[in-house]
């Protein structure tokens, strides 16, 4: 969900990224509430530490690296920690979850669509099928074409269907 996810084509960072940026400079000590992206070698996931923080300052961060999903910026927190904004999912004013957009300073739109308000997976059938998929590849099955999905993890790019969205 990182700058890295995105394809080659795309320009780094977007026009967005730096409007963005102006609207953390612009709240300078103000007190934010930030949505951290969490990963690790098993797991990616947003985490709130549950208490605001004051903005100290936006400063440019001198290796950035889309592959890696770090971005050339980082935001100085009034608890010594300075946190780059591609670890950032979203800083907000006044409130971390449901913030009305002009409360929203600065927000990582893949880690949005992918963490925040992605449908969740982990249901009995699409476990069930995923195996079923993974199993008879490794038994040397064909995949069919419905079920490539479920081997790669990619959402269908053509279906309306809401049940294939959740895969």
């Amino acid at each position: 969900m990182s700058a890295g996810d995105a394809p080659r084509s795309a320009i780094w960072p977007s026009a967005d990224y730096h409007r963005q940026v102006d609207r953390l400079r612009a709240a300078i000590g103000s007190t934010i509430h930030i949505l951290e992206i969490e990963a690790t070698d098993t797991h990616l996931c947003i985490r709130h530490l549950g208490k605001p923080y004051v903005l100290l300052d936006v400063l440019e961060f001198p290796r950035p690296d889309p592959a890696r999903g770090i971005a050339p910026h980082l935001l100085l927190l009034d608890d010594g920690r300075g946190v780059n904004l591609g670890r950032i999912a979203r800083v907000s004013l006044e409130r971390a979850f449901g913030p009305s957009p002009d409360q929203i300073l600065y927000q990582d739109e893949e880690a949005a669509k992918g963490l925040l308000f992605r449908d969740r997976q982990l249901t009995k059938e699409r476990i069930a099928e995923r195996s079923r998929a993974i199993v008879g590849q490794m038994l040397g099955r064909p995949i069919e074409e419905s079920a490539e999905h479920l081997i790669s993890d990619e959402q269908p790019a053509d279906s309306d269907d809401p049940q294939a969205r959740d895969r």
